[in-house]
């Protein structure tokens, strides 16, 4: 296994950092793509991004702009796990920027943004010898061999890399429009003879222990035409490892003499699917076939993991994030797929969310301010105006932030009824934030503003998770059930196509009988619909056991579940409390989300006028504050 080395890292990757925009409606032109998905592109970022998630420890070295782009690029590196201790921020030019349609399964426009760009400005001086001499490997990219800066760059790392003895990668990695030889329409285009980049290509790999291209690169790479002729041609130069990939027919790796044919090499395990999108598709291969070569694994082990890491690449729409985690590469190794298309497998897709979730959150504390009806309550009783609400939800945030003190692990729960302001507030600070979808006290359940909950939530911020309130009782009438679990099954598959977790929470208790076997039974009835929420809220249990059944429940449907957050039920701090330590035994208690029990002494007086805004705001965090110690207190304290 890597990390068995006394080096930090495993690989570093070197070149090509950009931003991709892939057209999310599939078959049509480029010009008439209506929306755009965004992620991290640039092969050598892709196989940082991708080593990493398959468990080797990587880092890249790259240029991005002092811009939003940039800075995406940079934080979702840290995301991923890949050191950026290489990524030098350029203060004068752009990050790169792809765009890319899919107009059939052969058919791919693309157009590279990368006049001037940040990462072609690297230079020999962004590249430091302490760096390179944490990692195993460094692996160096094709594209930015057509610079003089930043073929300079790279070769400065090989020389380090060698007087060092590590490895040295070549991805080939040719496009030729990046070479100037073809027009900005071109960017699709793979092969255009050049004895300039043959040159340019040849003088260093006899430095390469490891050289990875397609067929085409392969002839860009040693000159030849012919195929077998071009990888004499590059054994004749570097005793390294040569593997050929073939697109659908898989890869050949050559180690030792070429034989007399292409098929005189080993060859990994294939993988027949249906073609989504090519691109993305070697940096997923290069991915799977270094997390076993570094690995340790033999050659052909290697072939096959690259072979299965490209196979979920060309079955997905973006580079990066389609790239498996080693989670996800291990189940469809040991147990395939019935699909095709890789990318309708519910198993594989959930467990590919599940490890590649954005942000970790061991453990939640959050303030619930997501109330519509308690709050309107509140304002008629105190014969206020309900516009006033939303001013009041921002002083919560202030209070929430005053708790918090900008650490991990505190929370907030807020509406877009009246909580708009108050989300902008959130922004100042690193909360995790959740937001309502449900129509309040709808039984069965149905959604506020409107039915169509893919269409509302694509205009939610990326983080911000859904909530949904059901009010769901397992004895409750079958009809009832499943008009409950269909709506919940569509919010489902809506916050998976948008990319946003979801948080369900279960209110029971209010609806009929509550013992040990209530709650559990109401979980695996939505588990049994095919819902996995990434998180539950539930109310507080009448024993122990509950939790344990509960705890059992959600960890055999769901080991990849975030977990459980109490819910409050405006129940005194003193009950909270107990509540809180009868939670102990469940692991999946992840921590709470409490509102009326925080804010309603608060509310109530100053709608009322009898509280201004910084007492208000004191109130709130005392009682939050007080929560919070409470519940970092039992973490701390062993299990009797």
């Amino acid at each position: 296994m890597a990390g068995s080395t006394n080096q930090e890292l495993d690989v570093i990757t070197i070149g090509r950092s950009s931003v991709d925009l892939y057209g999310q409606q599939i078959g049509n032109r480029l010009e008439d793509v209506g929306s755009f998905a965004k992620s991290v592109g640039g092969c050598p970022s892709n196989i940082a991004i991708g080593t990493s998630r398959l468990g080797l420890r990587s880092g890249v070295i790259t240029r991005v702009g002092n811009e939003g782009l940039g800075r995406f690029i940079r934080e979702q590196m840290v995301r991923e796990g890949v050191s950026e201790r290489g990524i030098v921020t350029d203060q004068t030019r752009l990050t790169a920027l792809v765009v890319l349609g899919v107009e059939s399964d052969t058919a791919f426009p693309t157009i590279f943004y990368r006049e001037n760009c940040a990462d072609m400005a690297l230079e020999e001086g962004d590249v430091d010898p302490d760096f390179i001499a944490t990692s195993r490997s460094v692996l160096v990219s094709g594209t930015h061999f057509s610079k003089p800066n930043a073929a300079a760059a790279q070769k400065k790392a090989i020389r380090i890399a060698k007087d060092l003895g590590r490895k040295v990668i070549f991805d080939v990695d040719y496009r030729p429009n990046l070479w100037g030889l073809a027009g900005h329409d071109a960017g699709e285009s793979r092969y255009i003879a050049s004895s300039q980049v043959t040159e340019a290509y040849r003088t260093i790999l006899p430095d390469c222990d490891l050289i990875v291209g397609t067929e085409e690169e392969i002839r860009i790479a040693s000159g030849e035409e012919d195929l077998l002729q071009a990888l004499l041609a590059i054994r004749a130069l570097t005793p390294g490892v040569i593997v050929l990939k073939r697109g659908p027919m898989g890869c050949v790796v050559y180690d030792g003499p070429i034989g007399g044919t292409l098929e005189d090499g080993i060859v990994g395990q294939g993988f027949p699917i249906e073609v989504y999108n090519t691109l993305g598709a070697g940096d997923g291969f290069l991915s799977g076939f270094l997390r076993g070569w570094l690995g340790g694994e033999d050659l052909q082990t290697a072939a096959t993991w690259g072979n299965a890491c490209g196979a979920f690449a060309v079955s997905r729409l973006l580079c990066s994030p389609e790239i498996p985690t080693f989670e996800e590469l291990r189940l469809f190794l040991d147990e395939g797929s019935p699909h095709r298309a890789l990318r309708k497998d519910k198993r594989l897709n959930h467990v590919h969310w599940s490890t590649t979730r954005r942000q970790e959150h061991p453990r939640v504390m959050a303030l619930a301010c997501d109330h519509r009806l308690q709050f309107e309550d509140m304002a008629r009783e105190a014969g206020a105006d309900v516009a006033r609400i939303e001013a009041f939800k921002v002083l919560a945030v202030r209070a929430a932030a005053q708790v918090a003190q900008g650490r991990p692990g505190y929370g907030l729960l807020l509406d877009d009824k009246y909580g708009r302001s108050a989300l902008f507030e959130t922004v100042k600070h690193p909360f995790w934030i959740a937001k309502p979808l449900e129509e309040p006290g709808s039984r069965p359940l149905r959604f506020e503003v409107t039915q169509d909950a893919g269409g509302r939530l694509i205009e939610w911020p990326v983080d911000h998770c859904i909530k949904c309130l059901c009010f769901y009782h397992p004895d409750d009438p079958a009809d009832l059930k499943a008009q409950q679990i269909d709506k919940l099954r569509g919010l489902y598959d809506a916050s998976r196509a948008v990319g946003r977790e979801l948080l369900v929470e279960i209110i029971a208790g209010t609806l009929g009988p509550l013992d040990d076997t209530t709650i559990p039974r109401a979980l695996e009835e939505v588990y049994a619909a095919g819902i996995k929420p990434d998180w539950w809220k539930l109310e507080p249990q009448v024993s122990e056991d509950a939790w344990a059944r509960i705890d059992a429940t959600v960890t055999a449907n769901d080991p990849w579940c975030r977990g459980i957050l109490l819910l409050g039920l405006d129940a005194p701090l003193d009950d909270l409390r107990r509540a809180f330590k009868a939670a102990r035994c469940a692991p999946s208690v992840k921590g709470f989300a409490v509102g009326r029990s925080i804010f309603g002494p608060a509310a109530r007086a100053w709608l009322r006028n009898e509280m201004d805004d910084k007492a208000a705001i004191d109130d709130m965090a005392h009682r939050f504050s007080e929560l919070t110690e409470a519940w970092l207190a039992l973490e701390l304290d062993p299990l009797e």
